[in-house]
């Protein structure tokens, strides 16, 4: 099997990179990748339901939206990904080419449940797949393989306020995921790099994209991927109730996103402001969180900062 070069750790370019290949080449083969400190959401999650916004802001991690479905997982150095893509059926059983590398290394890996690989019932590696547009014996299949994540992270930057995961806790998480690191010798991220490939790509020919094609990648990345318009405003419509004490009182919100943009918002509790909450709400419709910076919020609840308003709404 042939093997593409992809060296960049840059999410938007290699969310990109991945689109690229598919739609605009006839490569035939495997690659793997890294990200920098990132969640990359499905193509169909609203980032507001499924992300802890103020902890990848607060921590440098970056949101990134792919082009495949499934749901949002987190990246670092810590974790490789692999990218099948070409045609025929073969390219469907690539999480399975990758289960068996697991296990030719002496890892107890099985493909099993909707997209998962599991080590000894822990959760490894999850994978999606998108057909190429106009094309549909054109397929990719990418997918993650834990090898030594940060889980601290990966908990905190998936875990939304009142949801499951926020609960759970790291050790819970730790029960249901595994680092390969547990399992492997290697001295570092590179070295099962390396194996994998060796495994994957028996008699293959190592391939590159020209100065050229990369060039494109990055305007793609540039267009496309690093845009908020596709980040937050593709996500659909979502509805949200939070509840905070704060100086001023207790603050009920109850509010919908359309594309990443408020189109109901209602106020309730005990709280103190000098302007009626009704006319904060009229300001809201239409905005998107970000863009309330400029309304001065302390003077709707009273002491509150921009900064409390919006964990308010995370």
């Amino acid at each position: 099997m042939n093997y593409l070069l992809n060296t960049s750790t840059d999410p938007y370019f290699n969310m990109a990179f991945d689109s690229y290949v598919l739609e605009n080449t006839d490569f035939e083969g495997v690659y793997l990748w890294q990200n920098a400190p990132s969640v990359i959401l499905g193509l169909n999650q609203s980032i507001y339901a499924e992300v802890n916004l103020p902890y990848l802001r607060a921590h440098g991690i970056l949101p990134v939206r792919r082009v495949s479905g499934g749901g949002a997982v987190y990246h670092d150095l810590g974790n490789v990904n692999y990218t099948f893509v070409g045609s025929g059926p073969w390219v469907a059983s690539g999480p399975s080419v990758i289960a068996a590398a697991l296990r030719s290394m002496g890892v107890p890996a099985d493909v099993t449940g909707r997209n998962d690989i599991l080590v000894d019932g822990r959760k490894c590696s999850g994978y999606a797949k998108r057909y190429a547009s106009g094309a549909p014996h054109r397929m990719m299949v990418h997918g993650t393989l834990m090898y030594d994540v940060d889980l601290e992270a990966l908990t905190q930057a998936l875990a939304v306020p009142g949801s499951k995961l926020s609960a759970a806790g790291v050790e819970s998480v730790r029960m249901r995921v595994a680092n390969l690191r547990e399992y492997l010798p290697y001295g570092s991220v590179q070295e099962f790099i390396t194996a994998v490939l060796e495994f994957c790509t028996r008699q293959g020919a190592p391939c590159a994209l020209t100065p050229q094609q990369l060039q494109e990648v990055e305007e793609i990345a540039e267009s496309k991927f690093r845009r908020w318009e596709w980040i937050y405003g593709h996500s659909p419509s979502a509805e949200f109730s939070r509840s905070c004490k704060f100086q001023c009182g207790t603050v009920t919100v109850r509010y919908s996103l359309k594309h990443g943009r408020f189109t109901e918002v209602s106020f309730e509790g005990d709280f103190l402001g000098a302007r009626p909450a009704s006319e904060l709400t009229a300001l809201m419709i239409g905005k998107r969180p970000e863009d309330l910076f400029t309304i001065k919020i302390g003077e709707y609840f009273d002491g509150l900062s921009y900064e409390e308003f919006m964990e308010l709404l995370s």
